[in-house]
């Protein structure tokens, strides 16, 4: 018997893109005696040494002290999440990048994938005068994790990028802003900076641009920093960012090696602070204090900064372009394309003429243990058909070097097998 017949049930329990993505993580942990995987699929961070020393000491700090430990473990915080955190992170943004703020500004969730679930699901969908509102993606491809966390359906729409080729096996994509001012029933534009996947960083005046039309349209512009400026910070081009109070900025601890801790931030107007401050009452009481305890006195003193900046950055960026030189040399006989990396910690791989779906070409991986994403998950609210979308995979690179290597010989094998 189906017990599950809910349209909330419909949504959430059809397969996604993230429920494969989260359910290969957890097969990894746990491989079959003898096996050994190639994790290059998951969002996980690296284990970096250095920043977790920092993490030590942060929890030696705490258990010494009966103040900081009690709000760890002993307290709920205020469902807008930890008040002397929230002050930190308004008192840093004020600080670095001028923006008049306060923590009534900024408010946490259990991870950012909450936070999109909430902000969609306020800014858009079914509306009380039956109209229909949806959310823009102007340039797919985009995060896996938007597809699904509307709870209605057609609550996406998404503007296929602009193609550049590059010199040196390269391209980049660009946000194709013709007919963008067409497209109707908006409830919000989001981005996401650096792009997961592809690792794009949208330019400034890109993100002006898009500001502008949010701004026309009446609607509010979501950037999802989760990777970029000021932390984790790793975005190796275009600095700077963009926040005003039509902007929706979205910030993560995930990245900064601290995902089990579950903590977004978002900083916005305080009418969709005081909204989101709502819904987590209601849905969780309040968010986790954890990860913000942890980081709050390395945003005030300047120390997160400097970690940032002088040890995750080169760290990834060092790991991206090793990755670079091993696919370039692996599937040097290959038409493979790669998205110049700007930021995060992936690499986009484009086949184009692949003879076989990026679908099969992940399962073809999957059952030798090599864990990618494929590309078609990446391109939510994109109903047009682009063959592009089935050519291109998501890889990892943040894992241990020898493994990223063995994967990429793998990749470089299966897609010579598929065009033999």
């Amino acid at each position: 018997m189906n017990r599950f017949t809910s349209n909330f049930a419909r949504r959430l329990l059809r397969p996604t893109g993230a429920l494969e993505l989260m359910q290969d993580l957890g097969e990894a942990t746990r491989p079959a005696p003898g096996r050994t995987l190639h994790l290059l699929g998951g969002g996980n961070p690296a284990r970096i040494p250095a920043i977790e020393d920092v993490y030590r000491r942060r929890l030696r700090e705490i258990a010494a002290d009966a103040a900081q430990l009690g709000r760890f473990l002993a307290a709920y915080s205020a469902p807008a999440g930890d008040h002397s955190f929230r002050v930190a992170v308004a008192g840093d943004l004020a600080r670095r990048y001028g923006w008049r703020l306060s923590e009534k500004n900024v408010a946490l969730t259990c991870g950012s994938q909450t936070a999109f679930s909430l902000l969609f699901n306020l800014l858009a969908g079914p509306q009380e005068d039956g109209s229909m509102r949806r959310v823009l993606l102007p340039l797919a491809p985009e995060y896996i994790g938007y597809a699904d966390v509307g709870l209605a359906d057609g609550m996406l729409v998404a503007q296929p990028a602009a193609i550049e080729e590059l010199p040196g096996g390269f391209f980049k994509y660009r946000v194709r802003f013709e007919g963008l001012d067409a497209i109707a029933d908006l409830g919000a534009i989001c981005v996401s900076r650096p792009t997961n996947p592809s690792g794009n960083v949208l330019t400034l005046d890109e993100l002006t641009r898009l500001d502008a039309l949010a701004h026309a349209r009446g609607v509010p512009l979501i950037v999802d920093a989760a990777y970029g400026d000021p932390f984790p910070g790793i975005q190796f081009a275009e600095p700077g960012l963009l926040w005003n109070g039509n902007v929706v900025l979205c910030l993560s601890l995930s990245k900064l090696g601290l995902p089990a801790t579950r903590t977004g931030i978002i900083v916005a107007h305080e009418d969709v602070i005081e909204a989101v401050t709502a819904c987590n009452a209601t849905a969780s009481l309040a968010p986790a204090s954890t990860g913000a305890v942890i980081i709050e006195p390395l945003l005030s003193s300047g120390e997160l900064e400097t970690l940032c900046s002088e040890v995750i950055r080169p760290f990834y960026a060092g790991r991206s372009r090793e990755a670079v030189e091993r696919l370039q040399e692996a599937c040097r006989d290959l038409p493979l394309r790669i998205h110049r990396p700007e930021g995060a910690f992936f690499l986009w791989l484009w086949f184009p003429g692949l003879p076989i779906r990026s679908a099969e070409l992940y399962r073809r991986l999957k059952a030798r243990g090599v864990y990618v994403l494929s590309g078609h998950h990446f391109f939510p609210g994109l109903d047009e058909p682009w063959a592009h979308r089935d050519e291109c995979l998501r890889i990892n690179v943040a894992q241990e070097p020898a493994s990223v290597v063995a994967g990429v010989r793998a990749i470089a094998e299966e897609v010579r097998r598929a065009m033999s």
